[in-house]
């Protein structure tokens, strides 16, 4: 939860800088977002490539598990999909593309931004903040009504790392390994999904 309320006071100081002209004219704009993401998307992939307990954990899963991403990220979709139908100023592609986020806010809103505009960015930041807030909170009722895999679930690419204990104590330590390959899936789909929808 801390980490949500330092990315949004972050997100606030920008805004107030931008509005008051702190930062030079030159700093701002497409090349700045570009590094920026290119910095990200490096410190992702060497995340995952150095933490070789998470990826030697994978092996010992039942191979059945795999549905348990693809379905979070299918039924995420789905519902992105009947939010657009209600929306009639977003279409489809921008309400799929926030939805791809998968609660990986600060890497999905820099994509979304980049390719579609400031606009929709910061509603994929707020949107992804909030599918981590709903998880962080409601994990424990989430678990104990709908099941421990749920749980697990609605946190999409968080499940690896920020809302992790959380729902190992919602869901049980059992869960853990199952939480983290979870996360780990929903986090590699991120980059793709968004630019593919972002494209559309």
């Amino acid at each position: 939860m801390t980490g949500s309320v330092i990315i949004i006071i972050f997100f606030i100081i920008g805004i107030i800088s931008g509005l008051l002209e702190l930062v030079p004219e030159g700093w701002i704009g497409n090349n700045l977002s570009y590094y920026a993401l290119c910095a990200l998307m490096f410190c992702v992939g060497m995340t995952i490539g150095s933490d070789r307990k998470t990826l030697g954990s994978l092996r010992q899963l039942n191979p059945k598990l795999i549905l348990l991403p693809v379905l979070t990220i299918l039924g995420t979709l789905a519902g992105c999909m009947a939010v657009s139908l209600i929306l009639p100023h977003w279409d489809w592609a921008s309400c799929l593309a926030i939805g791809s986020g998968m609660g990986y806010y600060s890497l999905s809103s820099i994509f979304i931004t980049q390719m579609k505009g400031a606009e929709l960015g910061t509603i994929a930041l707020l949107a992804n903040i909030i599918r981590e807030v709903i998880t962080l909170l409601f994990a424990p009722w989430i678990a104990k009504y709908f099941g421990p895999l749920a749980s697990i679930s609605v946190g999409g690419a968080t499940s690896m790392d920020t809302t992790l204990p959380v729902i190992t104590h919602a869901a049980g330590p059992q869960y853990s390994v199952i939480s983290i390959f979870h996360g780990f899936l929903c986090d590699f789909s991120v980059p793709f999904l968004v630019t593919f929808f972002c494209s559309l």
